[in-house]
């Protein structure tokens, strides 16, 4: 049965019945077919943004978990980081209080400066900032940890040479007490003798009768003997390794020589007065890493508490030194 759709006809000025035409079906049927796929695709946008298939939850819990875990691991790091930085600490202290030395140096490279486009790999995601943060943490760690391990490594040589550094410090007085007169000046500023103006004193003055013996006061090797009629007068120079010197002047009579070993307690001269000197005595410099310091901290192997008490005050007194 053929099909007809209504038409007005504005000429007639009525209502006419038009047999519909092949086109007219393929108009119907492509209207049908975008109404339908229309329908279809708001379905389905629906479906997706209102109701979650297995896989979809699967990818959410997942990401979920690995978030989880980044924020654990970022904790990790940061503890591992402190118990490092306490390790750190403790490390310090060993080396300045055992061991007399500088602790190794914290100079760790920085790697991320210079590095371009280091971790581009990692950008453009949603936890691209927090994972960048964390593999920045870690790579710091990493040497950190190499740089502690190196130092743990200077700490077993050093405790290896312990028995070395501890006869190498120049731990006992030059002079025997029982052969003082007195200390006659202290580390400090001092009035010298012959100028007399107020000049840095750097080392101490024993004051003992001409011919007294003089003792090495730590392993170590002669590096410089001279003779010299003004300044130091004839005086011993001794490298004891460790970063520590000492050295003896104005004495009357040297007994060792250039390039000689010698042990702590070893007679190396004779008290004298040679060079700028106004009297018998025994100038004595305690050297640590090329930088002259306070001899009297240096005297625990052969003194009693009280004896270095006493010893400590007589040097910070502001008299005129012998040289």
């Amino acid at each position: 049965m053929k099909k007809y759709h209504v038409r007005f006809n504005h000429e007639k000025l009525k209502t006419e019945l038009i047999p519909y035409t092949t086109s007219d079906y393929i108009r119907w049927i492509l209207l049908r077919l975008l109404l339908i796929s229309l329908l279809s695709l708001i379905s389905i946008l629906s479906f997706d943004r209102y109701f979650e298939g297995p896989k979809v939850k699967g990818l959410k819990r997942e990401v979920n978990f690995l978030e989880l875990q980044i924020d654990m691991v970022s904790k990790r790091v940061t503890l591992i980081s402190e118990s490092l930085g306490e390790l750190t600490d403790r490390d310090k202290l060993i080396y300045r209080n055992i061991f007399g030395s500088e602790p190794y140096p914290e100079s760790f490279q920085d790697y991320e400066n210079g590095v371009i486009n280091r971790y581009q790999d990692l950008k453009g995601y949603n936890n691209s900032e927090q994972v960048i943060e964390l593999k920045k943490e870690i790579n710091n760690l990493e040497r950190r940890i190499i740089s502690q391990d190196n130092s743990f490594r200077k700490l077993i040589k050093l405790s290896e040479n312990r028995e070395e550094l501890l006869e190498s410090i120049p731990a006992i007085q030059p002079v025997r007490n029982s052969d003082l007169k007195r200390v006659a000046s202290g580390y400090g500023y001092r009035i010298h003798p012959i100028y007399k103006v107020r000049k840095m004193h750097w080392g101490m003055d024993f004051s003992a009768p001409i011919g007294t013996e003089i003792f090495a006061t730590g392993n170590g090797k002669v590096i410089d003997v001279k003779q010299k009629y003004n300044g130091y007068g004839y005086y011993v120079h001794i490298q004891h390794g460790f970063g520590y010197e000492t050295l003896y002047a104005h004495m009357s009579k040297i007994l060792v020589k250039q390039g000689q070993i010698v042990k702590r307690g070893e007679v190396i001269g004779l008290v004298g007065s040679t060079g700028t000197s106004v009297a018998p005595h025994l100038h004595y410099e305690v050297l640590k890493d090329g930088e002259k310091v306070n001899p009297v901290h240096y005297y625990f192997n052969d003194l009693t508490p009280q004896q270095y008490e006493q010893i400590l005050v007589t040097s910070e007194r502001a008299n005129q030194s012998f040289d």
